[in-house]
């Protein structure tokens, strides 16, 4: 087992971080820092596909197919945890060393956007509120790896759930012989 979530885990997160890294390029790139949010979670989606590769194959090849919900969800979890954390340290790596001013970017793209959308002074006001605490927050790194892990395991943990429940197979009892 041990294996098999290692060797999905980190090919799911060096998908994901990949695909995160490619994108926050073009988005950051983008004069106006425009991302693809939809984009972000599809490449979330495809990574963690090696949750159920990796559920299947330990059910399949190593466990008589045969594989409880609880065991299913436990391989899918490290898988997740794995690939979460290389996510995370590759958004460390990529924030502090190339794009250290993201936050400040990012603030000022959702305040333009607020007022494109029409947003009142109070709305403006409170938004710029909003932003100027995330910057703050984002000051400390133990903040920029919680929001970072927030935002992938959600997505790991769903999978996981689906995939537990399509794979799960119980093993076939003894035949009861009727007289």
């Amino acid at each position: 087992m041990k294996k098999i979530v290692l060797v999905c885990g980190l090919i799911a997160g060096l998908i994901v971080s990949s695909l995160m890294v490619i994108t926050i390029a073009a988005c950051y790139n983008n004069p106006n820092f425009q991302s693809n949010m939809v984009l972000g979670y599809a490449s979330m989606i495809l990574s963690f596909s090696a949750i159920f590769v990796g559920i299947k194959m330990f059910r399949d090849k190593y466990n008589g197919g045969v594989i409880t919900f609880g065991r299913a969800f436990t391989i899918g979890l490290f898988i997740t945890l794995i690939a979460s954390t290389i996510y995370v340290l590759a958004w460390l790596v990529d924030y502090y060393l190339f794009i250290p001013d993201f936050m400040d970017k990012y603030a000022a793209h959702v305040l333009k956007e607020a007022t494109q959308d029409g947003a009142t002074r109070q709305e403006l006001a409170q938004k710029t509120a909003e932003m100027a605490s995330y910057k703050e927050m984002y000051k400390n790194p133990i903040f920029v790896i919680l929001f970072t892990y927030v935002e992938i395991i959600p997505v790991g943990l769903v999978v996981t759930i689906i995939s537990a429940l399509i794979l799960r197979r119980k093993a076939k009892g003894p035949a009861i012989a009727t007289a």
